[in-house]
């Protein structure tokens, strides 16, 4: 019979190191039903890990928000969320990684549940099917190690090249789980997305 895999460690990474160009304010800081995004976030994934950190750019290292909790650095040279998953890779090469945006609010527990139950250690992640052509959502997904690894490689020889996460992940063989609400994982990018996901969970209120 053939050896199973090692099970790795699950360890959460939320990302918190945007720089909300289009939301004209922090979106970490956003208020949604009494707390911020980073904070429902980093309570939202911390009973599915053993270990939560809040990827940030170097610049936010004196936040008030995000010092509050063990956070990783964005690694020089990579921008946005290819930078957070590079440092989570190098800080824990051997883990696997519950990855989480923190401007997903319509993420629930359920969600990151049914993703931790159905992991497959020998595929190279599970992450749920997004509406983009039912690839991986690679911002509410687990990144095995052997994936993250492939992505810091990559990331490390694309010199000034964008790397997308979200197409490394699809090509890692991922399982796939469909959404029952696609629009779950959609994120608030804009005041207008924030006004519309307030209107749907508080009815008229803005």
């Amino acid at each position: 019979m053939a050896n199973r895999p090692l099970r790795p460690l699950l360890r959460g990474l939320v990302l918190a190191g945007g720089q909300s160009r289009r939301m004209g304010s922090d979106k970490a800081s956003l208020q949604v039903s009494g707390r911020t995004l980073l904070d429902r976030s980093v309570a939202l994934v911390q009973p599915f890990v053993t270990s939560v950190h809040v990827a940030i750019r170097p610049d936010q290292a004196a936040d008030q928000l995000r010092r509050r909790f063990d956070v990783l650095l964005d690694v020089p040279g990579h921008e946005g969320p290819v930078a957070a998953l590079v440092a989570a890779s190098l800080h824990d090469p051997d883990s696997a990684w519950l990855v989480l945006a923190c401007d997903m609010p319509a993420v629930e527990a359920a969600a990151l549940e049914a993703l931790v139950l159905a992991r497959d250690p020998g595929r190279g992640g599970t992450a749920w099917r997004s509406a983009d052509r039912g690839l991986p959502e690679p911002l509410c997904a687990i990144w095995e190690p052997a994936t993250l690894a492939r992505l810091a490689a990559v990331a490390r020889e694309s010199g000034d090249a964008p790397v997308s996460p979200r197409a490394l992940l699809a090509a890692a063989d991922p399982l796939l789980l469909d959404a029952a609400r696609p629009a779950v994982l959609d994120s608030v990018n804009t005041p207008a997305d924030l006004h519309r996901y307030l209107e749907h969970i508080h009815g008229n209120e803005p």
